[in-house]
């Protein structure tokens, strides 16, 4: 389970309603009870439901029902639907629906590149780059794991990822050497090394790197590397990054690629929630 804090459902309320609602207070009809639905306006897969859950519970809300991340829903499927004052439901219904619309973009593209790729190979891993909107990574995260995929990254500090932009810095030290140094350094960390060319991706795998990431490489290329790789390096993982989307990850599967990683799902459009309130 991850865990959202409050503190963060509390940030985003304070940002959209940081002193009241003054037209629901001018219009005197706070205290009025309603009732108030999301549902899919087209197929994708929900995610963020529990947050904006507690986000309508913590201004007053009670919920009726939910449907938990991770569904994958036809058009007209009823999301989350709850009971309240005005006030409560007013203050609530923006950033409830628009937490759950960009979170179901997320998780739905996620979801597309998860099952084309599995349909080929069904122990091929997703995995999401650290390439989120800056203060939305929580909720990116929750929406790429609700589809199946996994984090790539979850930042800087847990992972070791070497990019020739790292390289550019070593004086023209070999990969063997780079390589060694880092499970010196590091020996409870897998060693992954981002390439650029089919040359750079066998001094890496031989050199010992426990996973190659192939940048921008086509699905032809991929499988070319992976083919000289089955001879000289055959445990190393192959992972193929830059570009990779709904489109294309069936093909990448086909090239025999042991991982794809993508940003795609950060740059889905928001899935499209009705809300239906009603007074009772």
């Amino acid at each position: 389970m991850m865990l959202i804090p409050d503190c963060e459902i509390d940030r985003w309320l304070a940002e959209d309603i940081p002193f009241g609602d003054l037209t629901t207070h001018a219009l005197g009809i706070a205290q009025r009870p309603g009732r108030m639905s999301f549902q899919a306006r087209q197929p994708m897969v929900i995610a963020a439901s529990e947050e904006a859950a507690r986000l309508l519970v913590r201004v007053g809300c009670v919920i009726s029902d939910i449907c938990p991340s991770g569904f994958k829903l036809e058009a007209g499927a009823a999301l989350l639907e709850v009971e309240g004052t005005a006030e409560a439901l007013l203050a609530g219904w923006k950033v409830a629906q628009t937490l759950m619309e960009y979170a179901s973009g997320i998780a739905t593209v996620a979801a597309q590149i998860v099952h084309v790729a599995c349909a080929i190979n069904p122990n091929i891993t997703v995995a999401c780059t650290r390439k989120t909107f800056p203060g939305a990574k929580a909720v990116s995260l929750k929406a790429i794991m609700a589809a199946g995929a996994v984090p790539h990254r979850l930042g800087l500090s847990e992972t070791v990822l070497v990019f020739p932009e790292h390289r550019v810095f070593l004086n023209g030290e070999s990969m063997i050497s780079t390589v060694t140094r880092l499970k010196i350094v590091c020996p409870e960390r897998k060693i992954v090394v981002e390439v650029n060319s089919p040359d750079e991706a066998l001094l890496a795998a031989q050199a010992g790197a426990d996973v190659v990431q192939l940048e921008k490489f086509s699905p032809d290329l991929v499988a070319k590397v992976l083919a000289q790789l089955a001879i000289t390096a055959p445990d190393v993982k192959i992972a193929a990054a830059g570009g990779v989307n709904p489109a294309n990850a069936a093909d990448y599967a086909r090239a025999g690629a042991h991982i794809l990683v993508t940003s795609a799902p950060y740059f889905a459009p928001p899935a499209d929630i009705k809300v239906i309130i009603s007074a009772q």
